[in-house]
């Protein structure tokens, strides 16, 4: 028997609901963008969605005056059609691009789709329920859905559009052949479009991935999976933007490192600089950076106290000694400030100043040059 307390034995219970809801939620709500250019995709999309809208709203508004009926199914046709193609264009003025990079841009798809799937239903059930081909315009609002939804949201959208037809449309009477048959296609049609959504957002996150790996390779110094130039470069001019933070820029030249690819080869020489690169990432913090500007030439851009570069510097000095002592290369560092409004190729080239004084007064010296 069980002697915990009951609120300890649903614990579980309720951990697995909270699991499944969660699971729930990730599957229906999905960051739509996160890029700008991704973000644009998505406005033109919207662009897209609201000319469907307004284009079959005016073919309902052609169907009903080309077709006999009442006076009252007519005026209820049109105000149906016209509320769709006064409305839609509202979309318009949201601010979609930001709305897509969050949850908001699913719920935007969303409610957009089941006030369309509320709209057609009711314009279907007016034009005579299950014999008006209004209910058509479904096929389109899920045809539509395939490239905005997640597959799960495909199939839930799909399931209430199929079971608004069966309610509204069919006037929630018995199912006849036709309206059996017509349930079955649109649910056919749901997993298609489910299947198109999965293969539009793995073909989405393949290519995010792999534009992702492109960009980590080219900021990537592949000896000592560091920064490379160019990368550290783009940080340098990012920082001297910026407003209110002291940034400091170290250039680090090792001292005697010739000698150990002539007396050890190239793969101790290799070693060296990946422990060189260690040493040095360990004394900064995991915000600054630390890059390989190639051969045997480091730089470390770092955020400081007022008046804390040149013991930066020391450090950084130190810790190039500890793990040179073996082979008797030690560093040569200069040191400048980075003043806001400052080029990164002229901040390197204080710091590279600074660096050949102290290799010119004999190396494993630090050197600080003003901004």
């Amino acid at each position: 028997m069980d002697d915990r307390p009951v609120a300890d034995r649903r614990s579980p219970r309720r951990g697995e609901a909270r699991g499944r809801w969660a699971g729930l939620r990730a599957a229906l709500y999905r960051q739509l963008a996160d890029d700008d250019d991704r973000a644009t995709y998505w406005v033109r999309h919207v662009r897209l969605g609201v000319a469907l809208t307004e284009t079959s709203a005016l073919a309902v508004v052609g169907y009903v005056l080309l077709t006999p009926g009442s006076a009252v199914r007519t005026v209820l046709l049109l105000a149906l059609a016209g509320a769709a193609v006064l409305v839609a264009p509202l979309l318009l003025l949201l601010p979609v691009a930001e709305m897509v990079r969050d949850r908001r841009g699913s719920l935007l798809f969303y409610g957009w789709s089941l006030a369309v799937t509320a709209l057609v239903a009711a314009g279907s059930r007016v034009d005579g329920g299950a014999d008006s081909p209004l209910y058509a315009l479904l096929f389109i609002t899920l045809g539509f859905m395939a490239s905005a939804y997640p597959p799960a949201g495909v199939v839930a959208m799909g399931a209430m559009m199929t079971g608004a037809y069966l309610v509204c449309v069919n006037g929630g009477g018995g199912l006849d052949s036709s309206a059996s048959f017509i349930a079955v296609v649109m649910a056919v049609y749901t997993v298609l479009c489910a299947m198109a959504s999965a293969n539009q957002w793995e073909a989405q996150d393949r290519q995010q991935l792999l534009l992702r790996t492109s960009e980590v390779l080219a900021a990537t110094d592949p000896l000592t999976c560091c920064l490379n130039r160019r990368a550290f470069l783009d940080r340098l001019n990012r920082a001297a933007a910026g407003a209110g933070e002291e940034w400091v820029v170290c250039l680090v030249d090792l001292d005697g490192f010739k000698g150990v690819n002539d007396r050890s080869g190239h793969a101790a020489g290799d070693a060296v600089l990946r422990s060189v690169t260690a040493a040095l990432s360990a004394v900064v913090r995991e915000t600054d950076t630390v890059a390989r500007l190639g051969g045997d030439e480091f730089a470390v851009l770092a955020e400081v106290e007022p008046d804390g570069s040149e013991a930066l510097a020391a450090r950084l000095r130190d810790a190039v000694a500890r793990v040179g002592a073996g082979t008797g290369v030690t560093a040569s560092v200069g040191v400048t400030d980075v003043r806001p409004g400052d080029d990164g190729h002229e901040v390197l080239g204080r710091a590279d100043q600074a660096m050949y004084r102290s290799k010119g007064a004999g190396g494993n010296r630090v050197t600080a040059l003003a901004g």
